[in-house]
């Protein structure tokens, strides 16, 4: 990773003046004489990241949100007219670390500036909850400030009322040759994808890849990168019945002597008993399945970022990074402190870098982290040392779905 330092008040020229410094990877004088696509073959990708330091209003979240989304040239990905995807998460009723609705405002202004019409969206969830339905999901939405008085974008379910309104992408991987993805994303002219990076149970971190993945597909296309199946360890079970509440399917009940069993023929892997059972009594075959989960996942986020080529750009937000995901109906401590903001025309590329920074932190106390996570200990591995979330990035990479090389360009 090469680190740059740019000025707010720097020109995009001096920017890209600097993006294009010697690299070590060839020698200067080589660089001279390829064509500018041979070069392309040998630059890390660019993320530009802004901290959060503030002394003045110059400096406040709103402006660095609107700074950053410039200077990643962001702007140049949309056009006027566009129907333009603001792709994020709404958070789970009862969750609180979801993006702010203010700080969306900030992107959906300069989607407007550039002419385009942003519209909000996300995915129906394939477990039981507050937005396993378009409508219970909007309730949610607007319950979450997302309304258009605060975010002045409308928001669309992009799988539809019951998560039937998508279409199928031909990808041609290991694990699927076509994907189903939501039909009102495939069919955005353009789109910025809004991420909260934060920790996650079963993929190890979520961040872009993730959002894109799993949040741009509907129920069946879940279903498809979950395919994994549910057991329940009777020594640990201590008969709450959780699981069964949330559980879509109905694949978990309780036995005569008041233990959960969850039904293979029934269970369709969606994760929701494993996040929501207080002994962590659901368990699955770690080393096996995990790992084909993740790539599943990352080959689904390769699908929509096919669909729209040049025309797709990704922010991190590193604040409240939490040791779950937002599909999570709670928020537990942050586990490290809040860090910035990351841009990126590179979904790979911006996680690694969120990755590297969260673990550059020293952990905060009193969290789900273990002692003696500090500065440059993995915080994911601390979390949960069976999950190796680096698979997005190694299989993303190998996919061509971006590169985990970047320079990290600081505002």
């Amino acid at each position: 990773m090469v680190q740059h330092k740019v000025q707010l008040n720097d020109t995009p020229q001096k920017i890209l003046d600097l993006e294009l410094a010697p690299s070590a990877m060839i020698s200067d004088i080589r660089r001279c004489y390829l064509p500018i696509f041979e070069r392309m073959r040998f630059m890390s990708s660019k993320v530009y990241f802004i901290n959060l330091r503030s002394r003045t209003h110059e400096e406040n979240k709103i402006s660095k949100i609107r700074n950053l989304f410039d200077y990643a040239g962001l702007n140049d990905l949309i056009q006027k007219d566009d129907l333009t995807a603001i792709k994020l998460h709404f958070g789970e009723r009862g969750n609180d670390s979801f993006i702010n609705p203010v700080f969306v405002r900030q992107v959906v202004d300069k989607v407007k500036s550039n002419g385009a019409k942003p519209f909000l969206t996300d995915t129906n969830t394939l477990y039981s909850g507050s937005r396993h339905n378009a409508v219970d999901h909007l309730i949610t939405a607007l319950e979450h400030g997302f309304d258009y008085t605060v975010t002045g974008a409308p928001m669309i379910i992009a799988d539809g009322l019951r998560s039937e309104n998508f279409t199928e992408v031909e990808i041609n991987k290991k694990h699927f040759s076509k994907v189903k993805l939501a039909r009102d994303i495939v069919g955005a002219d353009s789109v910025i994808v809004l991420s909260h990076f934060k920790a996650h149970e079963m993929a190890g971190f979520g961040g872009a890849i993730k959002n894109l993945g799993m949040g741009g597909a509907p129920a069946a296309g879940k279903k498809e990168q979950h395919a994994s199946k549910m057991v329940v360890n009777h020594d640990k079970c201590i008969g709450c019945a959780q699981c069964c509440a949330v559980c879509p399917e109905k694949a978990s009940a309780l036995t005569g002597d008041n233990k959960a069993e969850i039904a293979p023929d029934k269970c369709i892997g969606c994760g929701e008993c494993l996040t929501v059972c207080p002994e962590k009594a659901i368990e699955m075959d770690w080393e096996t399945e995990i790992p084909a989960l993740i790539e599943r996942m990352t080959e689904y986020a390769y699908g929509v970022a096919k669909t729209h080529g040049q025309h797709i750009g990704y922010i991190n937000f590193l604040l409240n990074i939490t040791p779950d995901c937002d599909c999570a109906s709670w928020s537990d401590a942050p586990i490290v402190p809040d860090i910035g903001f990351l841009a990126s025309t590179d979904p790979v590329a911006i996680d690694q870098a969120s990755y590297d920074l969260v673990n550059k932190q020293v952990g905060l106390s009193a969290t789900l982290l273990s002692s003696g996570c500090g500065a440059g200990v993995d915080k994911f591995h601390c979390l949960r040392s069976h999950i190796d979330g680096t698979i997005q990035l190694c299989y993303g990479e190998e996919i061509g779905l971006g590169r985990r090389d970047y320079e990290l360009i600081v505002l």
